[in-house]
């Protein structure tokens, strides 16, 4: 799915428009760091504010309501796909993307001000609940919209790379919050934090996104006004009548692409914790590490589907996921050596990252501009709900049942899935090697 099928088909861009395109995918990447910080700042406070919203006696059945509500905010996300999708391909990418980090500004802003149990009783878990489904339907939409737009707007025959920027900012988001969250505690008794601490990254959070809001809004519309005026733009009929094998075969690599980046990522630090036994500090430094090392990856695996090609790239990440992760899983269980656990996590991000570092084009380019956005974000917000928000569910349920290497194979089962359905993939891109 290279973008030309030789480099002489790759259009001269001027100084100017270069360095125009080039700030487009630092603006429209600047929102998605805002939208996953913000997301999983939640996660990572939720130690300290669940108290003030879920009074209860025992400190494990409020950390389940905590989850519980971002679990809320997970399930939320395919219908944030479909809204958003849908708004992007009638009323413009640019539209859509302002509305949904100003949506996820407003959701951090409530949770920052919100008042506790104490003050206003249920009420209190009510409007938390309310904020996260507001983050959830902003995080949903942000990802289908802001991968249509930068796959639109980078610079022919280097598309891999600038796309990869996705993810280096979604990862950075993430290293973001744990930076946030390491330094107030750095500077802050646990009792202040628990007090009013935690309230401080949801306001950072809330003044990312207004920043990102004026960044956003210099931003030039990628799509063509004749195609946001057509009666196909944005319609759930229009995708599924003409795109269904398309639809079917973006669900099937994002539901292995996501299950396997939950379980190397957020699952990972549990994983090393009860399985490999490992001190908590140890495992968040392991995996800080890793993770800044994964999105230092991106574009280089970006790059490398500039050259090789992005089918080429989807049936790498499809093989070696198969192969290897049952080895790597099993061969962690029994590690002593923080860095042979380092090496090895790094080890499956950088299979992970054949995936992740092109998962935004390659969805793309399998939709006509009408329908793109929608097809993207409904997509790819399904398959993530599904498989990569259950994993660590599925993990840590079938390790209490016994059964913990079932979940290995389960992974394992779901890459095979996703390397079936690369050989789906078109040799070019089918639809925006057209587009400019």
């Amino acid at each position: 799915m290279s973008d030309t099928s030789g480099a002489n088909a790759a259009p001269h861009y001027t100084a100017e428009e270069t360095r125009h395109r080039i700030f487009a995918i630092m603006a429209a990447s600047s929102g998605n760091l805002v939208e996953w910080f913000d997301f999983y700042v939640y996660a990572f406070t939720a130690l300290y504010f669940s108290s003030s919203f879920f009074p209860n006696s025992d400190p494990t059945v409020q950390l389940l309501q905590t989850a519980g509500v971002f679990a809320a905010g997970f399930l939320m996300r395919p219908i944030g796909g479909w809204i958003f999708g849908r708004i992007a391909d009638r009323l413009g990418r640019k539209t859509s993307m302002l509305i949904s980090v100003a949506m996820m500004c407003g959701g951090s802003l409530m949770i920052a001000v919100l008042p506790t149990y104490a003050q206003i009783g249920a009420f209190a878990p009510f409007l938390l609940l309310v904020a996260r489904l507001i983050q959830g339907l902003s995080v949903g939409g942000e990802y289908g919209t802001t991968a249509t737009y930068m796959s639109e707007v980078a610079l022919r025959g280097r598309r891999g790379f600038f796309s990869s920027f996705q993810y280096v900012t979604l990862i950075g988001g993430q290293l973001l919050a744990v930076l946030v969250i390491v330094i107030i505690e750095a500077l802050m008794t646990k009792e202040e934090i628990m007090a009013w601490g935690w309230r401080i990254p949801f306001i950072i959070g809330a003044l990312a996104a207004i920043v990102s809001i004026f960044l956003r809004r210099t931003l030039t519309e990628t799509q063509k006004t004749e195609t946001r005026k057509s009666k196909e733009a944005g319609s759930l009929s229009e995708l599924f009548r003409h795109h269904t094998p398309a639809f079917l075969t973006v669900l099937g690599y994002t539901a292995g692409g996501s299950l396997i980046f939950y379980t190397f990522t957020t699952y990972m630090q549990k994983y090393l914790v009860n399985t490999v036994h490992m001190p908590v500090k140890t495992a968040s430094y392991v995996m800080t590490v890793a993770l800044f090392l994964y999105m230092c990856m991106q574009p280089i695996f970006g790059a490398l589907s500039d050259r090789i090609g992005r089918r080429n790239n989807m049936l790498l990440f499809g093989a070696l996921g198969t192969l290897c992760t049952l080895p790597i899983l099993s061969t962690l269980q029994h590690v002593t050596s923080p860095v042979v656990a380092g090496v090895l996590i790094v080890l499956a991000l950088a299979i992970v990252s054949f995936y992740t570092s092109i998962s935004g084009i390659v969805k793309a380019e399998m939709f006509p501009p009408e329908v793109r956005a929608l097809g993207v974000g409904l997509a790819y917000a399904v398959g993530n709900a599904i498989f990569g928000g259950s994993a660590e569910f599925v993990a840590l349920s079938m390790k209490t049942a016994g059964y913990e290497q079932m979940f290995y194979w389960y992974v394992t089962g779901m890459m095979i899935i996703a390397l079936l359905v690369s050989l789906r993939l078109p040799r070019q891109a089918r639809y925006l090697h057209n587009d400019h």
